[in-house]
């Protein structure tokens, strides 16, 4: 992974520098353990989100071009807000089940190690620098991604699955989970829940994080939540069900924190595992709390979602297609860019995971505003 070094943020997250690659590690190394020091959990330099962003680009230099994406703009300039909220939704891929159980036919195993995926992974996120990320398929939580992001002045929630099937994965690093991370310097945490969704009140293995949030500039509200719902054909049903049980959740805390008849907005990321057509984005879409899917704003009619957001092939074939979402309030939210998704050519022939990406699933990126902030 490249012949020179980078300063990498060991002490910030000792797994990082603990599994750099061997190549890293050479005379000429400017690794850097003092780069950002830790004292009872709370940096004292935290590290420039520009210069980890070069550092990982660096750790990485030897691999293939980056899937580069540019936003389509759905405002003018005249009326886009000074700051969007830009949030990003992803299922990162665990890593117990892309080495262990996944099984990607056409995706090297060299390209599937934790010590190269986790410079993709946070590359990623720290090209985009969205203010609140929602990600599924976390299994390495507490060792890389809140240390990580904690520096970068994000806080977060995590809720593990009950029974992950990482755990059954020799080597494995813990239950994946969902997670949700926001910037602590724009938003004040007013309250969260860690959910395990129900079918017909029987507790399943799929969980949510919804979060309260506070804009600390403009006093606003704002619910956030994060989710995975059950993969796998033949169990229609039970998505439907997890997904009801959510709404049952999110109007609950919304009714709890809204005193005034103005709705608390909502914010709604996941990897629903559903494609449009299924009975669970239905209800998602005709729900009493009036939700819309901000990616069919990529389409000409603004009625239809991206081609895909998952492509990978497996032993049984060739897979792509929609899962994943990013749910708003139209009525108090407006759009103003939306991430667009990657070509075929890009992607390429043995498509997702790959050595230039560290997931099946691509990331989401969209950027909202108050409605109010226009008038």
């Amino acid at each position: 992974m490249g012949g020179s070094s980078t300063r990498l943020y060991s002490d910030l997250t000792p797994t990082l520098s603990s599994s750099v690659p061997p190549s890293l590690h050479t005379e000429d190394s400017n690794l850097d353990p003092d780069f950002c020091q830790e004292q009872k959990g709370s940096p004292l330099c935290p590290p420039d989100p520009v210069e980890l962003l070069r550092q990982c680009e660096e750790a990485l230099r030897d691999r293939a071009p980056r899937l580069h994406r540019k936003f389509t703009q759905l405002t003018d300039g005249d009326s886009a807000p000074r700051r969007p909220i830009r949030v990003m939704q992803w299922n990162i891929l665990a890593q117990a089940l892309g080495e262990g159980l996944d099984n990607f036919v056409q995706c090297p195993p060299e390209a599937l190690s934790w010590s190269r995926r986790k410079y993709l992974i946070l590359e990623e996120i720290l090209s985009y620098r969205p203010d609140i990320v929602c990600l599924q398929e976390v299994d390495h939580y507490y060792d890389t991604l809140q240390p990580v992001l904690a520096g970068l002045g994000y806080s977060s929630s995590f809720c593990p699955k009950p029974w992950s099937p990482c755990l059954d994965v020799e080597g494995n690093n813990g239950p994946d989970g969902c997670a949700l991370f926001y910037d602590q310097t724009r938003y004040e945490l007013l309250d969260t829940s860690n959910i395990r969704l129900c079918a017909m009140r029987i507790p399943t293995n799929q969980v949510a994080v919804v979060t309260m949030l506070r804009c600390r500039t403009s006093g606003r509200c704002v619910c956030v939540g994060v989710t995975h719902l059950k993969a796998r054909s033949g169990w229609e049903w039970l998505r439907s069900a997890q997904g009801s049980d959510l709404l049952r959740h999110l109007q609950t805390l919304v009714q709890k924190q809204d005193s005034s008849s103005r709705d608390v907005p909502l914010l709604v990321c996941g990897d629903f595992n559903a494609v449009p057509s299924e009975e669970v984005y239905r209800r998602f879409s005709t729900s009493p709390l009036s939700l819309d899917s901000a990616y069919k704003k990529l389409s000409e009619d603004g009625l239809t979602e991206p081609e895909f957001t998952s492509w990978k092939i497996r032993p049984t074939g060739e897979c792509c297609t929609t899962l994943d979402y990013i749910w708003y309030s139209p009525g108090a939210l407006r759009v103003d860019a939306v991430l667009n998704m990657p070509t075929e050519e890009q992607i390429g022939p043995n498509r997702l995971p790959s050595f230039s990406y560290p997931s099946d699933h691509l990331s989401l990126v969209c950027d909202f505003s108050f409605k109010e902030e226009e008038e």
